[in-house]
């Protein structure tokens, strides 16, 4: 009878030290974790939803996911920005341009013609009785064979436009002049008057448009002179600008 009593009366003791035991070590596992403990917190706060489920992936991560399909390229589209606004360019449209520019092949034995020539070494020419076509013997440069120092004469190998220069002295008083020709018809009439005695020149220059077989020529009027030498005093030049 006296042992039962004894157990009634302690078991509330020991039932009370063991509950109290077991609420300091739940105490004593929190203090120790305080870290767990606010994220439980964290995860207990309504306004952040997502938090669980990122807690959980990170305790409990699963395998690697699939990797994403590529994303859409950038944009290469060169901006700029004015007072009229903004426009934009693709830069790999330039990289179409095409040049329509039309290449003509470069014949040289047909298009280098150039020629100069001097006129005698005899001293002077003339005067005449009639007109006469001066024959600048004395060939300082003839490139493509178009003039003939025999006849005086340039013949245009191709269809172009041509430049023609001459240079006319004389050392006695009186006129000097010459005609430039294309073909039979005078293009040009260069006059001058030595009225000093003495060494005298003048010069002139002319772009003639010539026909395939064009000729061109320098011809002394009637009672005119000139004078030439070794030194070059008169002579004839001609050469191709360009094809036509």
């Amino acid at each position: 009878m006296v042992l039962l009593v004894l157990l009634v009366l302690l078991v509330p003791k020991v039932t009370e030290v063991i509950l109290a035991s077991l609420g300091y070590l739940d105490q004593l596992g929190k203090a120790e974790c305080p870290e767990s403990q606010v994220k439980k917190e964290d995860l207990e706060n309504p306004d952040n939803p997502d938090d669980l489920e990122n807690l959980d992936n990170l305790e409990n991560p699963g395998r690697p996911g699939e990797p994403g399909r590529p994303g859409e390229p950038g944009s290469n589209m060169m901006c700029r920005q004015d007072a009229t606004g903004s426009s934009c360019t693709d830069p790999r449209a330039f990289a179409k341009l095409e040049l329509d520019v039309e290449v003509k092949p470069f014949l040289p034995d047909e298009l280098k013609v150039a020629f100069s020539a001097g006129l005698t070494d005899s001293g002077s020419v003339g005067p005449f009785d009639e007109e006469t076509t001066l024959i600048f013997s004395k060939t300082i440069t003839n490139v493509g064979q178009a003039y003939n120092q025999t006849a005086g004469v340039f013949t245009a190998p191709v269809r172009g436009l041509y430049f023609f220069s001459f240079t006319a002295a004389d050392y006695l008083k009186g006129y000097m002049g010459l005609y430039l020709y294309r073909n039979n018809q005078p293009i040009i009439f260069n006059l001058d008057l030595n009225d000093h005695g003495g060494y005298a020149s003048s010069s002139s220059g002319v772009a003639l448009q010539l026909e395939e077989g064009d000729r061109v020529r320098l011809s002394l009027p009637a009672s005119y002179r000139l004078y030439d030498d070794s030194r070059n005093f008169s002579v004839f030049s001609g050469f191709l600008l360009f094809p036509l």
